[in-house]
């Protein structure tokens, strides 16, 4: 099970929420949208995805935060269903 969450950015703080997010563990899939909500990439996040896997991925977010003034971030979340 999933929820969603959605966080307006700066294009200079882009990067830095989308690290921490990543940093959170529970993240299944980032999207970041322009400030006319158009997708711009979205970013499957797998177990086990860590490390090199997501240098290629932060490099894209990097180059999109240059070139963005202000975005949405939308974030799918896993939910523990154990811990009711």
């Amino acid at each position: 099970m999933s929820r969603q969450e959605e966080f307006k950015v700066s294009g200079e703080e882009l990067l830095k929420k989308v690290n921490q997010l990543i940093a959170e563990g529970n993240v299944r899939r980032i999207t970041i949208k322009n400030k006319e909500g158009k997708t711009i990439v979205e970013i499957p996040l797998t177990i086990g995805v860590v490390g090199a896997a997501l240098v290629p991925l932060l490099a894209a977010v990097g180059a999109i935060a240059a070139l963005v003034t202000e975005c949405t971030i939308a974030v799918e979340r896993e939910i523990d269903d154990t811990k009711k």
